[in-house]
């Protein structure tokens, strides 16, 4: 990428304006050059996957699990989905009515005809028949809370080959741990990790991501977990992202169920449920 900070042959001026990475008159100024780096540093661990089920398959589906105003998505189509002019598709996913309402005129107005958007939870979606029943690649950024579990077990569930997280808030962990707290103190010296509260926080934060990359693990994918650089504004900006290569899944699912044991957090098997546990029938196949 020769110069980040400048737009990119064929982009859409339209677009750029919409998302105020340009201004109504077209021009930038240097937050939305910061903006515009942003956005091509993500699409540059995106696009090698994009290309890679493009060149084994005719089309390719990805699915946008809390799209908000679609952003990241209607970026997607414009710098690699508009040129391909197959019957590839980008789903946005998103709870707000109001959001979707808003993305589906845009994407019309813009003529991104492979663009579609759904008023669904994220949790909804793994079983919504307005879904293919496989997908290429599932994107959540920031997806608050619970979410980005949810959007794991969609992709589980739908097969998805690659898998882009960007996680957000997660308050399960660490409530968890804050109620068991007591008991593993008396026991545990390493409870001091997480005995203060601010410390519980962000420790439980850190344990979901890695709950997380060793679920992703245990179902056959390799993962990798790297920073997002220039997204200084966000408190959480750690990238993961997931391939399916049906890499061995014993040690990862056994790794897994050890720290559960060991941080007090066996109540939540069932959210980071490896290939041992019930799966989503659409994984089995």
């Amino acid at each position: 990428m020769s110069n980040t900070h400048e737009i990119r042959p064929g982009q859409s001026i339209e677009l750029l304006k919409e998302l105020h990475i340009l201004t109504r008159d077209g021009k930038m100024n240097q937050d939305s050059r910061r903006k515009l780096k942003q956005v091509y540093h993500l699409f540059q661990f995106i696009e090698p996957l994009l290309q890679e089920v493009k060149n084994d398959n005719q089309r390719v589906t990805l699915v946008d699990h809390g799209a908000g105003k679609s952003y990241l998505g209607f970026i997607l189509y414009d710098l690699f989905f508009k040129a391909l002019a197959d019957d590839s598709h980008i789903f946005g996913i998103e709870t707000r009515e109001e959001l979707v309402k808003t993305s589906t005129a845009l994407a019309r107005r813009l003529g991104f005809p492979g663009m579609s958007f759904l008023n669904l939870s994220v949790a909804d979606s793994i079983t919504s028949p307005a879904l293919p029943e496989t997908v290429d690649v599932v994107t959540a950024l920031h997806a608050c809370n619970t979410a980005t579990d949810d959007a794991i077990r969609f992709a589980l569930a739908k097969q998805a080959r690659h898998i882009v997280l960007v996680p957000c808030c997660q308050a399960e962990v660490a409530a968890v741990l804050r109620k068991h707290k007591g008991q593993q103190l008396a026991g545990n010296p390493l409870t001091e990790i997480w005995r203060h509260p601010l410390h519980t926080r962000e420790f439980g934060s850190q344990v979901t991501n890695v709950l997380r990359c060793l679920q992703l693990e245990a179902h056959g994918y390799q993962v990798n977990v790297t920073e997002l650089v220039g997204w200084e504004h966000s408190m959480k900006n750690e990238l993961i992202i997931a391939q399916y290569k049906d890499l061995p899944r014993r040690r990862p699912a056994e790794r897994l169920e050890s720290v559960l044991a060991s941080l007090g957090l066996e109540e939540m098997r069932e959210r980071f449920f490896t290939t041992d546990a019930p799966a989503p029938a659409a994984a089995e196949a």
